[in-house]
């Protein structure tokens, strides 16, 4: 495994020491009364009038104690497949873009069930994505049920783990429910309840503190529920430098820590030795525009920065790297994202969001997805490095071969071609100009669009137990109508 260190061991212990005393003696602002009496309980000092707890650093520490240095996520038949934890690196799309890059028109327009579909069967045909995402937003829902109708798309056309997230008040119930359903029919017998063990593998679920030390009724109630149902949670701290953080990047990894110790403290509380995730989404402000530039280095920096904190408390880790800020399927989309994918890679972040996302994680493209897909083989490549696959390494082959350049022909290249070399698909161009303009000089664009139609097509959804997939369209159909929608949208 290669990989490389950002901070020194003194810049990351002074990192920490002033967001422990940020804990302590600024505070953190908490929405939730339970959270606060929890934390009260593990001898934090609350001002309720504010909504401000007070947490000294050995609530903290004791809290840290008790969370699990990793865990599995787990496929639809029960099998794990993301190592949560160390040095192990997997990618996923990013989640939760309100609009899709039409690739007939390139425009931008609000996303709809048929897309979500489209970009699941794409990532469940690329081994390249180790899980899904909920990756958009549907716009022919109601906005009351968009979270769980997004997670229902991809427990119907998935077998992959899931990464989501409940970001409405009274959908995450439900969403659990779901995965009991989920989980029930496809390992036989009753569906488990939640804590028992069974249910928390095949999903993580995002959850977002709000900029700066703020944890919402929402969020601090989400940490509380998911604790105590034994589900992985996900901290997505948000910090954008000169904006909603300080301006340095060390600064910003102050205020990154100080929020996920905080989400820690309430939710080892709540339950300890439940999973949780040191994760996150922070990034630079861009002064001149206002936007908040996810492709940029600096951006990648601070995540990369931010995770290795997180390992050197020995937690599992997550960041949102592998994404674009440019609007179309263009060479700033390849630039930005093959980078950004790599700087996570090498910092051995546990799950990487981002991969097919445009205009600053505002946009899902399939055809982008399909082109991050092969940055993530390459990165994979790098961290694979260098093996001794022969002893001797060389020398028997130039014995053989006399000074000629015949490697071609023998049976070492055979044999090795194929394990040393990661072999893209059509959407990567190795072929030579004359065959590139028989065919008719496609850009990449356009080789992406093939490579979609072709994964699409080859793409067969996964067989669900009938009784679990009426257990969902019960769940799901019921929410619907209670939201005024009198059937589901018809998927394609």
């Amino acid at each position: 495994m290669l990989g490389f260190r950002l901070l020194s061991a003194e810049l990351r212990e002074r990192i920490l020491s002033e967001a422990f005393a940020l804990l302590e003696q600024t505070g953190v602002r908490v929405g939730d009364a339970e959270a606060i009496d929890l934390l009260e309980e593990s001898g934090a000092r609350a001002d309720r009038d504010r909504g401000i707890a007070f947490i000294p650093e050995g609530a903290v520490r004791a809290a840290l104690s008790t969370v699990p240095g990793g865990f599995a996520l787990c496929d639809a038949e029960g099998s794990p497949r993301v190592a949560y934890g160390g040095d192990a690196v997997h990618f996923d799309p990013g989640s939760s873009a309100v609009r899709v890059l039409d690739p007939e028109t390139g425009a931008h327009r609000p996303g709809t069930s048929d897309d979500l579909v489209r970009l699941v069967q794409i990532a469940e045909v690329l081994p390249q994505f180790d899980a899904q995402s909920t990756a958009l937003v549907c716009s022919d829902v109601p906005r009351e049920i968009g979270d769980l109708y997004r997670l229902y798309l991809v427990l119907l056309h998935s077998c992959k783990p899931i990464v989501t997230g409940a970001f409405a008040a009274g959908t995450l119930p439900i969403m659990l429910e779901m995965l009991e359903a989920a989980a029930g029919g496809a390992r036989g017998g009753s569906p488990p309840r939640a804590g028992d063990g069974r249910i928390h593998a095949r999903a993580v679920f995002d959850v977002c503190p709000s900029p700066p030390l703020n944890w919402s009724g929402f969020a601090a109630r989400s940490l509380i529920v998911l604790a105590r149902a034994g589900v992985p949670a996900e901290m997505v701290s948000m910090p954008l430098a000169g904006a909603t953080a300080p301006a340095t990047i060390a600064g910003s990894l102050v205020q990154h820590a100080a929020e996920c110790l905080s989400g820690i403290a309430i939710h080892q509380r709540a339950r300890p030795g439940s999973p949780i995730v040191w994760g996150g989404a922070p990034a630079i402000f861009d002064m001149r525009f206002g936007t908040t530039p996810m492709g940029a280095m600096e951006t990648a920096l601070i995540d990369a920065a931010a995770a290795e904190i997180g390992k050197s408390l020995g937690l599992p880790t997550h960041a949102y790297l592998g994404a674009s800020d440019a609007k179309t399927l263009d060479a700033q989309a390849g630039m930005e994202s093959g980078m950004t994918a790599l700087v996570g890679a090498l910092a051995g972040i546990n799950m990487i969001s981002g991969a097919g996302m445009l205009d600053f994680l505002a946009c899902q493209s399939a055809e982008k997805l399909v082109l991050d897909a092969e940055g993530i083989a390459m990165a994979r490549r790098l961290l694979a490095g260098v093996e001794a696959r022969e002893t001797p390494l060389a020398t028997h082959l130039f014995a053989a071969l006399d000074h000629r350049a015949g490697f071609l022909g023998l049976k070492h290249t055979r044999d090795f071609f194929r394990i040393e070399q990661a072999m893209p698909s059509a959407v990567i161009d190795r072929s030579t100009v004359r065959a590139w303009e028989e065919a008719g000089r496609p850009d990449t664009a356009g080789r992406c669009r093939a490579r979609v139609a072709g994964l699409i097509a080859k793409y067969e959804r996964p067989s669900l137990p009938p009784e679990s997939e009426s257990a969902l369209r019960a769940i799901v159909a019921a929410a619907a109508r209670r939201a005024g929608m009198a059937a589901l949208p018809a998927v394609a």
